[in-house]
């Protein structure tokens, strides 16, 4: 749904009609789309936020008007996730470093509206509810700095690698060749940025791509998030992939459609490879649901930390029978009637699974 949107919405708008038919096919965005999570959600509103900075920047779009309607696409944009804060911000710089123009001016007020809200919105509702909520979940100092820059490495070669987009956990020769596909790319996209002059709506794409994802990086110093990747970043990797495939479709035309053409041929690969005999694996996960009574009702599931992609496809599989699953963290969960663990249930059941997974 949301990309039949973002694709009905540039065909209807005339902008970035064959950009976002390209990243729509590319496997990181595919796998996006098919999550139903937020990350599925912002992405519409992000490409609505940035077509309205392009009508702004064009002057086809001035005044109070443009205030008031970039201000709540960026409000919207912060409902779905917190990290719009960075896109917020980012406007706000872009119109520091344009102030001089009618547009740098409504992003700077249109930057400042979104940060009001931000601020009211902690101290009228977040605070109503829960006084100590921001004081709970910032600590400063949470992971090394080499630890940090080397995820960031490994993510950002892998958010741009147009056919891979994860790592093999495990490790191996594998990883080597997706991060090199991914740092070459990256070294493309810088030369295309560099060798070709930008118009100032491509500057702001990039702005806000790149202040998103240093402001992602520099974050983890103080807020507890998984490693950076595609699902993270995808807000703000949106437009630079934009700029990119437009400056690739300038050099190479309809040759370029070749890469998401070799995307989606990579992406069925893996999915063919990875498959796992889903219907009856469903089955034995309902019989064993049925036999512990769980069919209904709230079910914990507990792990010892987000990273377990063993444990989350269990948790997966066993909300396909019965959606109403909590992933708890707390080891004293697991005294409970309805709190299930990876060894409850590979005790009792084994689960079709192959090494691709």
């Amino acid at each position: 749904g949301a990309y039949l949107f973002l694709v009905f919405f540039a065909w209807k708008k005339n902008f970035y009609l064959k950009e976002i038919i390209l990243i729509g096919g590319l496997f990181s965005f595919v796998s996006i789309f098919s999550y139903t999570m937020s990350e599925t959600l912002i992405l519409p509103f992000v490409f609505i936020f940035l077509y309205l900075a392009h009508q702004i920047i064009t002057e086809k779009l001035k005044g109070l008007k443009a205030i008031l309607y970039l201000s709540l696409v960026l409000i919207a944009l912060y409902n779905i996730r917190y990290p719009a804060l960075f896109i917020m911000f980012a406007t706000g710089v872009f119109g520091v470093f344009n102030y001089k123009k009618s547009s740098g001016k409504t992003f700077i007020y249109s930057g400042i509206i979104g940060l009001i809200f931000v601020i009211l919105y902690k101290f009228l509702f977040i605070d109503h509810f829960n006084e100590k909520y921001v004081d709970s979940f910032l600590e400063i100092g949470l992971h090394s700095t080499s630890k940090l820059l080397t995820e960031l490495f490994e993510g950002l070669t892998t958010v741009f690698n147009p056919f891979i987009h994860i790592l093999n956990p495990a490790g191996g020769i594998v990883n080597y060749g997706i991060i090199g596909i991914g740092l070459l790319n990256i070294i493309l996209m810088l030369f295309l940025f560099l060798k070709n002059k930008l118009t100032e709506t491509e500057k702001f794409f990039l702005t806000i791509g790149t202040i998103g994802i240093v402001c992602s990086f520099f974050i983890q110093y103080f807020y507890s998030v998984n490693p950076l990747d595609y699902r993270l970043l995808a807000p703000f990797t949106l437009s630079i992939w934009l700029v990119y495939f437009k400056k690739l479709y300038d050099l190479f035309g309809k040759l370029t459609y070749a890469i998401t053409f070799f995307s989606l041929l990579t992406g069925f690969a893996f999915t063919y490879l990875s498959r796992g005999n889903y219907l009856e694996n469903r089955q034995k996960i309902k019989t064993f649901l049925h036999t512990e009574n769980l069919e209904n009702g709230r079910i914990n599931f507990y792990m010892e930390s987000e990273e377990e992609l063993e444990k989350i496809r269990i948790a997966e599989l066993i909300s396909t029978v019965n959606p109403n699953v909590k992933v708890t963290f707390k080891p004293n969960d697991t005294l409970k009637n309805n709190t299930l663990t990876k060894y409850k249930v590979l005790q009792k059941i084994k689960i079709d699974k192959n090494q691709f997974q």
